[in-house]
């Protein structure tokens, strides 16, 4: 009884810091286990539908290649746009809403801009990524990608209204990930013709076009901020928005290549080898958001109201505690989601079209990519620290040392090991990017902000 009462003692003299983080972590990881269960729902139903086949492989190559630069660009943008929208909170009402008028108005000049070099770039695209796919699936995939163009600009649309809640600590935008999943499910189930790509075309569109108009309303109704569209760029935001940006989005660009590169690899392998990815990867998901963008959502908040504030030793040493805390709990993860793996993929994914065979091939890949969990987990708090110091030139530099060991894995490990080794691939690079952020945050140059707090 006194060891307990002595634990309920350390947990009352919290500080308020971890209370706030531990409470926001809690409510990130519900809504994202919410949002995750309608898309293991929705996988449930693709794999039901179509299994293995061309279609899946078409759908997920066309998805990749469709949301890489937007996602690239939403990754930059929310970790750079919610230290920036902390900060304005202490502006004047007027200010704030110009910003964000002009913020909506270049969310969409630049996705319009990334839909048109998809556009003219597919042909060169499948190309590079889909050399040893048969020409129904390339066909297919072209299909695709004329109907699902207008992800890529909802995507960044979307990420302003996240920001914009996630600023205010409000984390309904992680509930509202699971919509696209939900839409897309609906049209799956509904959809009369078996093998049609039809459901999985207008199913994720218009899901990704519903989730942001809601975000849209309730990003309004967080901050009581009308932004009405501005075609200028005349808010004393922008340049240090450009300065974080354009460092840390050469960083992130030679990073998100990684996604591309194991498609790329496993590609050779033949048809249904992407599928098999696909799959795996989707389980991986699950756990990544219960752990990984709960910490990240819940700490980036914090950590920059802290720097701005000028505390930057407490916000240093908050950020060490959780992310050696988010490692042990992502090596317990490792070990019990080994164990039950081949129960959750079958339970997931076999029946219809999808086989016993096809649930050994995806748990075993499943499997050897959870290697990548504790590093990932932990990591992403390290990572607020430093995006909230505005270290985002240290950032780029360990993103593109980061691919480098990506792809020289995958280059080795994929010819001992097979489609295992692409897995065990993004597993190094974790591991090396944890040694990287940590050695940057235990160095004295973590101590004292260098470019100051957007």
């Amino acid at each position: 009884m006194s060891q307990i009462a002595g634990w309920r003692s350390r947990l009352l003299q919290m500080h308020p810091d971890h209370s706030r983080i531990a409470r926001s972590a809690v409510w990130v990881s519900l809504f994202a286990l919410i949002g995750k269960s309608a898309g293991a729902l929705k996988e449930m139903a693709i794999a039901y539908r179509y299994g293995i086949s061309n279609v899946v492989d078409a759908y997920q190559l066309t998805l990749t290649l469709i949301t890489w630069l937007p996602a690239t660009f939403v990754a930059v943008l929310t970790v750079v746009l919610v230290p920036a929208l902390v900060e304005l909170r202490s502006k004047p009402k007027q200010e704030q809403a110009k910003f964000l008028g002009e913020l909506d108005v270049m969310a969409i000049v630049v996705g319009l801009l990334f839909a048109v070099i998809l556009y003219f770039s597919w042909p060169y695209a499948l190309d590079l990524m889909a050399r040893n796919l048969s020409e129904e699936t390339r066909v297919m995939s072209r299909r695709m990608m004329l109907g699902m163009a207008p992800v890529g600009i909802v995507m960044l649309t979307s990420c302003v209204y996240a920001a914009r809640l996630q600023a205010r600590e409000k984390h309904v935008n992680t509930l509202l990930e699971c919509v696209p999943a939900v839409v897309l499910l609906g049209f799956v189930l509904a959809w009369h013709d078996a093998g049609s790509p039809a459901p999985l075309i207008w199913g994720s569109t218009l899901g990704f076009i519903l989730q942001a108009v809601i975000l849209g309303v309730l990003s309004g109704r967080a901050d009581r901020i009308r932004a009405r569209l501005s075609f200028s760029l005349g808010s004393p935001q922008w340049p240090h928005m450009y300065r974080a940006i354009g460092v840390f989005m050469i960083g992130q660009l030679i990073m998100s290549l990684a996604t591309p590169l194991d498609q790329y690899f496993v590609a050779g392998l033949g048809d249904g080898a992407i599928a098999t990815l696909g799959y795996a990867s989707r389980v991986l998901a699950l756990l990544v958001s219960m752990g990984a963008v709960a910490i990240s959502r819940a700490t980036l908040p914090v950590l920059s109201e802290l720097l701005s504030a000028g505390d930057n030793a407490r916000a240093r040493s908050i950020a060490l505690k959780w992310s050696l805390f988010m490692l042990a709990i992502g090596a317990v993860v490792v070990v019990v989601a080994w164990f039950l793996a081949p129960m959750v993929v079958k339970l997931l994914f076999q029946r219809g079209a999808f086989s016993a065979a096809d649930t050994a091939a995806v748990s075993s890949l499943f499997r050897w990519g959870l290697v990548q969990i504790p590093f990932y987990f932990a990591v992403l708090v390290l990572v607020q620290l430093l995006a909230s110091e505005g270290r985002f030139k240290a950032m780029a530099v360990v993103a593109a040392a980061n691919f480098v060991v990506k792809a020289v894995a995958n280059y080795f490990l994929i010819r001992w090991l097979g489609i295992t080794g692409v897995v065990l691939a993004t597993g190094v690079m974790g591991a090396s990017s944890f040694g990287c952020y940590l050695y940057l945050t235990l160095s004295n140059g973590s101590l004292k902000n260098k470019t100051g707090p957007l």
